[in-house]
């Protein structure tokens, strides 16, 4: 069985056993998390997708890991006219671990 789940402003296709990588969420490492925007469950062939969210579908996630991406440079120039700017960024992500799909 599969779903598909907003969250962070993002959509994710994901499966029981799934180990996927989200923006970060509260929560620590090890409790639960349940998803109620649920945009689609389906196994198989057939699809239930809601108008916008599936009714009392749920998706359980485990919280595996609170953690940062590595550094990205964010680099800006405009030639000929002195002007240039370098900056760092670390993205914030939350891992889950889905449990459970449920509709």
């Amino acid at each position: 069985m599969y779903a598909v789940i907003k969250t962070g402003g993002k959509q994710y296709t994901v499966a029981e056993g799934d180990l996927i990588r989200v923006e970060k969420l509260p929560g620590e490492v090890g409790s639960k998390l349940e998803f109620r925007d649920v945009l689609a469950v389906g196994e198989g062939d057939s699809v239930e997708v809601g108008a916008p969210i599936v009714e009392n579908a749920k998706v359980v996630c485990k919280i595996q890991e609170q953690g940062r991406d590595k550094k990205i440079i964010v680099f800006k120039k405009k030639k000929r006219k002195g002007y240039k700017k370098k900056q760092g960024h670390r993205q914030s992500f939350t891992a889950l671990q889905v449990d459970v799909i449920s509709k």
